[in-house]
């Protein structure tokens, strides 16, 4: 295929997605390798400049817990939640509101795009309350709560900050730490504030950036589309298992509140974003209300 044949296969899709907003999570392996970093940057930025509104909101959990080590600090993790208590807080503030944050921001502006970095605390941006974790061990006891320290979930996504700064040309790149009604600081998953943002803004798309190619059936062959009455089944038979659950619950959260769509795509690719939006193929799992 010449370079005119795939300019002129991504055509109706760049026609497409043009005004549409893409929330986009960023995490594993994408976000340490440095050509993954760069092609990311890149694909972020050629999405702005064709007319696309992308949103970035980035995970950093490796990053995080290298600086807890070189403190002497043990992550602990209750049910997949890292247990955050106020020291550990405020590395994950500084980790992810700070150097993970603005690393990603200057990739973006390097490659020629327009990019602000924000924390759920500007602007009211991630208003946020205490997680509660539920456990039932036992079917014949009642189920315990489980206190996983300063985590929360999202109660309210202010929308019209996001929408105006895409509005002005810029790129929100957003940390998942949100802010609760007295003023603490919450750690939050990065694949619920995507679902969260994406659903307060009814973007056209929400696309998970994972490390590997997206659900896979029972023989390991990837599943290019599923739709949300086929998930509890998929779960059942551990078709979906493990981390993919919760962001399989995330993604149908926010198809209910109007996200078009939902990919699940391999970040480990590279430009995996503009060959999963820009071509006939795509290469990832396609979720759908």
């Amino acid at each position: 295929m010449t370079v005119a044949d795939i300019l002129i296969e991504a055509l109706p899709y760049i026609r497409c997605f043009a005004g549409t907003t893409v929330v986009v999570k960023y995490g594993g392996h994408a976000m340490v390798d440095e050509q993954l970093k760069e092609d990311f940057a890149r694909d972020i930025t050629l999405m702005k400049f064709i007319g696309v509104h992308p949103v970035v909101v980035h995970g950093g959990g490796p990053q995080i817990n290298k600086v807890l080590e070189r403190m002497g600090i043990s992550p602990r993790f209750i049910r997949g939640m890292r247990f955050t208590d106020q020291e550990t807080m405020d590395v994950v503030e500084m980790v992810l509101g700070g150097k993970v944050n603005k690393s990603i921001v200057a990739q973006i502006n390097q490659q020629g795009g327009k990019s602000v970095g924000l924390t759920g605390k500007d602007g009211n941006l991630l208003l946020a309350e205490k997680l509660q974790i539920t456990h039932q061990p036992d079917e014949n006891k009642p189920p315990e709560i489980l206190d996983p320290g300063l985590v929360g979930t999202v109660t309210r996504v202010n929308a019209d900050l996001i929408s105006t700064l895409t509005a002005q040309g810029f790129i929100p790149v957003i940390a998942p730490v949100g802010v609760g009604s007295m003023g603490e600081t919450f750690n939050i998953n990065a694949d619920l504030v995507a679902g969260k943002v994406a659903g307060a803004l009814a973007s056209g798309r929400l696309i998970y950036l994972t490390d590997v190619d997206g659900i896979l059936d029972a023989k390991g062959n990837l599943i290019s589309s599923i739709d949300a009455e086929m998930v509890p089944k998929m779960i059942a038979d551990r078709t979906i298992t493990g981390g993919m659950i919760p962001k399989i619950e995330y993604a149908l959260d926010a198809l209910r509140n109007g996200v078009e769509k939902v990919q699940i795509i391999n970040g480990t690719r590279r430009h995996a974003l503009l060959l999963e939006l820009f071509t006939d193929q795509g290469i990832g799992t396609q979720v759908t209300g």
